[in-house]
């Protein structure tokens, strides 16, 4: 840019000048600057943390209003932010003037739902320090505080007539078949006792002790409701899921949403239930739903799906109550097993599968206004697209495809579709799309300026022949500028789950535009276990993650040697939780790579086991140790005599589905094989490093040890 306004001026010369007024001449050089200024740069970190975070759309039951959540980091506070702005709407459903913020407190408002009559919208939000439910009056005026619980609470919902507020908080089960006075005071005490005592000890007699980032410390999320007249709370909130079971999942898998819903007449609350016998919680994934009526709310109220022994969840009930669609497994146990849409028929209490042909997984969904249709999101070879399908069964239609879309929510009408869209090249916004088909159109356009600064790499979709021949998906990134007559170094990730997919979507964490703007060939393979292939191809990775999906990865990377622009001596690879995993696998297993990065990867299958705390993944993926001769046969460690790449290991110690010790281990190992390896560590970060500080250090460590070895 200096060069280019240097360039200017000395390109004037002076008899040029002269025939100027000064002022003329002045505003001629500042236009050159401005130029120069705009140019498009390729993405920095400064960048992607300046990008708002738009999420769940709520539109008003007049379609009038919709309420996004937007997102913006607090650097200097060390968060993200969230507050909810309304964007005012149209007769044709988009945008029909600018967004206004409605908060604006220094934490977090989210979950945005309106009344049924749209005179308020309820929100979460812990802008007094617990998160609590708040109530805004459309009219205008400050937010109503509607709880004040010691257990806190959220995912607010409203009953059908507006006369009350649900919402779910976790609590000590012991207490909730009391009064609900005392139930909700008791509460208070055991909690304000935990925190006032000296002794921090704990006596656990279960497992799923501690789950993701947290302890979980005897407590169960339940759902509530409180009577609401006029923007007050009136009486104490009453317990609906009363007993010892989890009255909503724990476990984000089993979550498609908000996992409880009213009947249209009120009588009765479906919700989703934990496994049983709490014992074995820790090891099944036989979630169910159960049927509770919230003016007398039963300790073991009827179950809707008592039959099948994997997961059901997500309830939804049609517009006139005599169905309820629902999400369900088949296979116990598996938690990546293809999720199937069924209608269960209340009046015949018959059941049918609408996808039970469709071979991908429904995530959330939602009904058509007149009942006859569903509209869902699926994954859909390297994306999120949006489908339909007759409640009565029938061909499944796709309604908006490529890119990554989600978070449904239908226009009170039944007109209009709004979603949160995003790609690899532009960060999430809002999109309406007509119910009857057409294409998406943009309501929201927070980030468009931002965008439009960035010089984007478009992903390219590649396919290789992998193991047995079998098609394998790849996306490729180019460095910006990218000439093709030179030659590039590579950075070769691997997905996380093992049962996810690398989706021409947006990532706040690992986001491609910003590794490729660090002047590298950027590759996401979709190998064996990748979601939207077909539910075979998710399969065929579990008792094999040294196997098939090993071949098809190298098949990617052959793949890449062979072309031109990319320089076979510079390669290196990256990956989290799966994709880690794969990079300590490569360690025993390729000299192919002049550097690694291992985040929060597995390292010993045999240690991972008795530490983990969803125990049905791995019993699943690798067996019972005592039971499988083979369980450690694809561990890493078994094969550490053989490590000699250069090798970045990131964990964090509030990490419980791959705990710390797994990192930590392997750096022992390469340390005391003198293999060069740095371990980066975060005592306040989980499974994903969240926090906007430690992420600018978490991208510097890594581009600093990935420019080291393939730039040096």
């Amino acid at each position: 840019m200096r060069a280019k306004f240097i360039y200017a001026m000395r390109a004037m010369s002076t008899d040029f000048a002269r025939r100027f007024p000064r002022r003329c001449l002045w505003l001629a050089l500042l236009t050159v600057w401005g130029s120069a200024i705009a140019a498009p740069h390729p993405m920095t970190f400064d960048d992607l943390r300046q990008v708002q975070r738009v999420s769940e759309p709520q539109v008003s039951p007049d379609g009038t209003a919709l309420v996004v959540v937007v997102g913006a980091v607090d650097y200097d506070a060390n968060r993200v932010n969230t507050d909810l702005w309304l964007v005012p709407l149209g007769p044709d459903g988009l945008a029909n003037g600018a967004p206004r913020q409605l908060t604006s407190s220094p934490k977090h408002e989210r979950h945005p739902r309106w009344s049924p009559d749209g005179n308020w919208l309820a929100f979460e939000s812990n802008r007094d320090g617990d998160f609590q439910i708040y109530a805004l009056p459309r009219a205008g005026g400050e937010a109503r505080k509607i709880t004040s619980l010691a257990t806190e609470a959220t995912q607010p919902s409203w009953s059908p007539d507006g006369t009350h507020l649900a919402f779910v908080s976790s609590i000590y089960p012991e207490f909730s078949t009391r009064s609900p006075a005392d139930a909700l005071e008791a509460n208070r005490v055991q909690l304000k006792a935990r925190e006032d005592s000296k002794v921090k000890a704990r006596v656990l007699t279960n497992l799923l002790y501690r789950h993701w980032d947290s302890w979980v410390d005897g407590r169960r999320p339940h759902v509530f409701w409180v009577d609401f007249t006029n923007g007050v709370a009136a009486g104490i909130p009453r317990n609906l899921t009363p007993g010892p079971r989890d009255g909503v999942p724990t476990s984000s898998t089993f979550s498609g949403g908000d996992e409880y819903d009213f009947s249209p007449d009120g009588t009765t609350l479906a919700h989703t239930a934990g496994p049983l016998p709490l014992r074995e919680e820790a090891w099944r994934t036989d979630h169910e739903i159960l049927a509770v009526d919230p003016r007398h709310p039963d300790v073991n109220p009827p179950s809707l799906t008592p039959t099948n022994p994997a997961a059901d969840g997500l309830p939804r009930f049609s517009p006139d109550g005599k169905r309820l669609a629902y999400r369900a497994q088949r296979r116990a146990g598996y938690e990546a097993d293809r999720w199937e849409l069924w209608i269960l028929d209340r009046e015949q209490n018959r059941r049918r599968s609408l996808t039970e042909n469709f071979d991908a997984s429904v995530h959330s969904f939602d009904w058509s206004r007149d009942g006859q249709t569903l509209f869902f999101e699926a994954d859909d070879r390297g994306s999120k697209a949006i489908w339909s399908v007759p409640s009565s069964g029938g061909e499944i239609r796709p309604l908006v495809q490529g890119a990554g879309n989600g978070e449904l929510n239908l226009s009170h009408d039944g007109r209009w579709l709004y979603f949160t869209r995003s790609q690899m090249t532009r960060p999430a916004e809002v999109y309406w799309v007509a119910t009857t088909g057409g294409p998406p159109v943009p309501v929201t356009r927070f980030n468009e300026a931002r965008v439009a600064d960035w010089q984007r790499s478009e992903p390219e979709s590649v396919m290789v022949a992998g193991a047995d021949g079998t098609p394998v998906q790849m996306w490729i990134l180019k460095p910006p500028g990218f000439e093709p007559t030179r030659k590039y170094p590579l950075v070769f990730w691997v997905h996380g789950g093992p049962q996810s997919v690398f989706a021409d979507a947006w990532s706040y964490r690992w986001n491609p535009q910003l590794w490729a703007a660090q002047g590298y060939v950027l590759a996401l393979p979709n190998p064996r276990g990748s979601t939207g292939f077909g539910q075979k191809f998710t399969d065929e990775i579990s008792h094999d993650w040294g196997g098939r999906v090993f071949v098809d990865l190298l098949a990617c990377l052959k793949h890449l040697e062979q072309q031109p622009w990319v320089d076979t001596r510079r390669m290196a690879a990256a990956g989290g939780s799966f994709g880690g995993y794969m990079m300590n696998w490569f360690q025993g297993h390729t000299d192919k790579f002049k550097a690694l990065v291992t985040h929060c990867g597995v390292y010993n299958f045999e240690t991972m086991y008795g530490t983990t705390e969803e125990l049905w993944f791995d019993e699943w993926e690798h067996g019972v140790p005592w039971e499988n001769p083979d369980f450690s046969r694809d561990s890493p460690h078994r094969f550490a005599s053989r490590f000699q790449t250069p090798n970045l290991i990131i964990h964090n110690e509030l990490d419980f589905r791959v705990p710390v010790t797994q990192g930590m281990d392997l750096f022992t190992v390469l340390q005391r094989r003198g293999v060069p390896s740095k371990f980066l560590y975060f005592p306040d970060e989980g499974h994903w490093v969240l926090k906007p500080q430690n992420s600018e250090l978490w991208h510097r460590t890594i581009f600093e040890w990935l420019a080291h070895y393939l730039k040096n």
